[in-house]
């Protein structure tokens, strides 16, 4: 009785102490504001407690809130930045973030929110080995995060068939449209951060190099775009030629852009429920809002089973207005994308600025099932309302059940462009780094048609733009749609060349005809020492009728290339080794790594780092069987 009596006593007493230690330790809001070291805010700053799961990210503004118990160590991290840890002493903790040396490479880490690896993430951070990721399904199922697991395997790609080589002799000229999509990189890197290859389709090589920019020479003339050429060795077979065509847009200053009329146009129904969906949707145009100057107009169009007008176009300045109305969206209900379509240019063409940027911002997973559906109605209906004078913007979110292939259709057909956000730093650089670029065309059906020397060129190979190429006579076809370009972006093309004289393994041979004789084409020389010719025709955004632009090249057969050449060869090479490509020839990921880290020297935002740490992420991810 009295041992018993004891033990009471003894768990009174440690409760006791427990009690006290509660009470003693102070819990506490902080605030503060997060910069870097030239006072600009970071928006999406990653902020944890050192040791416990969950986080918080910063805001627009780069400020943020936390409750933490006083003695607790927070933990601030962010893409290309040194990590810096803070131990709580007051309610007030600003912080100046530097960033990392060139040569730092980051670890993997993982969220501790919905226990998902990432590189770039809004969570809780741990460290991690790649070989780890293979886990990421299982510790997804443990915290509830099902979705993102099984409906993986409905998302939708358009299958890809590579280019291949091309004889000079039998097709001197190499036509397509521009692209200055960058989609395909950064839901690559979604995936890679989970641990996993992605679909070969869903790697389009001509966005991955296109997610970077280059320093190209600006226009100087009258023309809104100057062509660059340059070449050097092919990295992954140097007796091939590597050919880079670079594309720069004219600069326009945000307050010198002309009026905008936008149609904020997003999916709100059921497959849009969740924070990588709807709510970084509403956090991604809050940012674009405060961009807003006070002779834009925008409008809210909704749709799920059906479309609704959410709000009718404000001025810019009505900046609460929007985002109470942002706020108040609700995701449910299936997905009448169709219908909100139609609804949102019919609002465009109401609220129509002439001479001014006039354009619908499509937020969506591309999961449309009610009415106008398929990819063939959607390019009708797409095509049909283009004519109206009303760009397209396609921003892709959510992962699962992404329709990528519908994403493409409506941004290829509508005289726009296409990104895919997977976090709130994307949505920043999209929305707010190349504002100008994403929402104000400079010039429109943009064509390219290269025209190769046969007694220089034996065969050469378009690396990517697969579903941009046009036939030959398209180029002088004012008909033809084309792609658009934004205001200082920059368009990478990339061919692999063979040279005269090169031995060629990659034509097969054909059998004699029995019944009539193929004479051999006699090709004449003109004596020209130009390995080729790029012509480019684009009309101005408020004309109809085009332009032409010529430059012919010489290739010095050197190989003192720039920098910017070595990290775009470096990223072509990286995505033919995903898309595990017929001619990726001698590419190695150590080559992707060692080629891109010599060209990281125009690299302020610190994406080039962040593609050498996907690449060394990629190293260690074994393929799917």
């Amino acid at each position: 009785m009295k041992t018993n009596q004891f033990r009471a006593i003894m768990l009174i007493l440690l409760m006791a102490v427990i009690s006290l230690g509660q009470a003693n330790a102070q819990l506490i809001k902080v605030t503060g504001t997060v910069v870097d070291n030239k006072n600009n805010p970071l928006i999406g700053c990653n902020i944890t407690v050192k040791g416990k799961t969950g986080g918080i990210i910063t805001n627009i503004n780069g400020t943020y809130s936390i409750k933490v118990y006083k003695g607790e160590v927070l933990c601030f991290s962010y893409i290309g930045y040194e990590t810096v840890e803070v131990i709580v002493k007051s309610e007030k903790i600003n912080v100046v973030m530097h960033e990392c040396a060139k040569d730092a490479m980051e670890e993997v880490v993982v969220s501790g929110v919905g226990a998902q690896k990432k590189m770039t993430i809004t969570g809780a951070l741990t460290s991690v080995r790649v070989e780890d990721l293979r886990q990421t399904s299982i510790s997804n199922a443990l915290a509830g995060n099902v979705q993102g697991i099984i409906g993986m395997t409905s998302e939708e790609y358009k299958s890809i068939n590579e280019n291949g080589y091309k004889e000079v002799s039998d097709a001197p000229l190499s036509t397509f449209s521009i692209d200055v999509d960058a989609a395909s990189y950064s839901n690559m890197r979604r995936f890679i951060n989970r641990g996993e290859l992605p679909p070969a389709d869903a790697v389009r090589t001509e966005e991955l190099v296109n997610y970077f920019t280059y320093e190209y020479p600006k226009p100087t003339g009258n023309d809104p775009v100057k062509i660059t050429i340059e070449a050097g060795d092919c990295p992954w077979n140097t007796t091939h030629r590597l050919v880079r065509i670079g594309l720069k847009a004219k600069e326009i200053l945000t307050d010198n852009l002309p009026a905008s009329n936008l149609v904020f146009l997003i999916d709100v129904s059921g497959s849009m429920w969740g924070a990588e969906r709807l709510d970084l949707v509403k956090s991604s145009l809050k940012m674009l809002v405060n961009n807003l100057r006070d002779k834009d107009k925008v409008a809210i169009v909704t749709y799920a089973g059906v479309a609704d007008v959410k709000m009718e176009s404000v001025s810019g300045s009505d900046k609460q207005k929007i985002r109470e109305a942002i706020d108040e969206l609700i995701a449910r209900g299936s997905t009448a994308g169709g219908a909100g379509i139609q609804l949102a240019y019919n609002i465009a063409k109401k609220n129509f600025i002439s001479n001014g940027n006039n354009r619908i911002i499509l937020c969506s997973d591309g999961d449309f099932n009610v009415g106008v559906s398929s990819e063939e109605d959607l390019e009708r209906l797409i095509e049909k309302e283009r004519k109206s004078g009303v760009f397209l913007t396609v921003l892709g979110y959510g992962m699962g059940n992404y329709k990528d292939s519908k994403i493409q259709t409506l941004a290829e057909k509508g005289n726009g462009n296409h990104a895919y956000i997977d976090n709130l730093q994307e949505a920043n650089r999209v929305l707010v780094g190349e504002f100008g670029g994403t929402l104000h065309t400079v010039a429109k059906d943009v064509k390219l048609q290269v025209e190769f020397n046969p007694s220089l060129v034996q065969t050469y190979r378009l690396i990517g733009y697969e579903s941009r190429l046009l036939k030959d006579e398209d180029f002088n076809n004012d008909a033809k749609d084309a792609g658009d370009i934004g205001a200082g972006h920059t368009v990478t093309a990339l061919y692999e060349v063979i040279p005269v004289g090169v031995k060629n393994d990659y034509l097969g041979k054909v059998d004699d005809l029995k019944y009539q004789k193929k004479e051999k084409k006699m090709v004449k020389s003109t004596g020209s020492d130009e390995l080729l010719t790029v012509k480019l025709r684009y009309k101005s955004a408020d004309k109809d009728v085009s332009k032409k632009i010529e430059l012919p090249f010489v290739d010095s057969k050197g190989n003192n290339v720039s920098s910017d050449f070595k990290f775009a060869s470096a990223v072509a090479m990286f995505g033919q080794l995903l898309r595990n490509s017929d001619f990726k020839g001698d590419a190695t990921y150590d080559q992707v790594i060692d080629l891109a880290k010599q060209g990281l020297n125009n690299d302020e935002k610190g994406y080039r780092r962040e593609f050498v740490r996907l690449a060394e992420a990629t190293k260690g991810i074994e393929p799917v069987n």
